[in-house]
């Protein structure tokens, strides 16, 4: 039973409604508890699509592309995310980079551990794409992508989650209507926090 909490914290942790059947080749949108006072203007969407969740995220920072990419790419950064203690590069190989992640939470008072090892192709300074070789998913795959906006930065994510049957319906109502929002809100503080980094000499 504990795996199958495992699996579902997986898909609101990457770096996460209710179960009833979706017709093939339709979607059922899952609501999410968002703030509406938010300087980056965070849009979080997430649909059910058959076995599978479809998350649609985007925030504007006031960074430009090359300082994006860079946040982006710093994947052992990740583990300054809530609930990702250790993310570390295990492999390079031209424009691919392996990613080890563990991942300690409590979900309705249960601890959880998790590892995954997710392959991160850095297509160009504007698209990055992903999808996991190792987890607790059937499958996990998306990309990250860069526009111009504005004199900032939009970032869109988008990804597809499938996860393994029979996973506990609370568990994934909870973290999409409570936590979903509020992992990428601490995503969007953290890029935006490389303007001033940039600022100081660091980049």
């Amino acid at each position: 039973m504990i795996r199958f909490y495992k699996i579902a914290f997986f898909l609101f942790t990457c770096l996460t409604s209710s179960l009833w059947i979706v017709p093939e080749g339709s979607s059922q949108s899952l609501g999410i508890a968002t703030n509406p006072i938010n300087p980056y203007d965070l849009k979080v969407d997430v649909k059910r699509a058959g076995d599978a969740f479809l998350i649609h995220v985007s925030f504007i920072v006031p960074i430009n592309a090359c300082e994006a990419i860079a946040f982006l790419t710093n994947y052992e950064d990740a583990k300054n995310i809530p609930g990702i203690v250790e993310s570390k590069i295990i492999s390079r190989d031209g424009n691919k980079v392996r990613v080890e992640r563990h991942v300690q939470e409590r979900i309705i008072l249960i601890p959880i551990t998790m590892k995954s090892i997710v392959e991160y192709t850095e297509l160009s300074q504007s698209q990055l794409n992903f999808e996991q070789l190792v987890g607790d998913t059937r499958s996990y795959k998306g990309s990250w992508q860069i526009m111009s906006e504005g004199d900032g930065t939009k970032l869109r994510y988008e990804s597809r989650v499938e996860l393994l049957p029979f996973i506990p319906r609370i568990v994934i109502e909870y973290f999409i209507k409570n936590s979903i929002d509020e992992r990428f809100e601490v995503i969007a503080k953290r890029a935006a926090a490389m303007k001033k980094t940039s600022v100081a000499g660091y980049s």
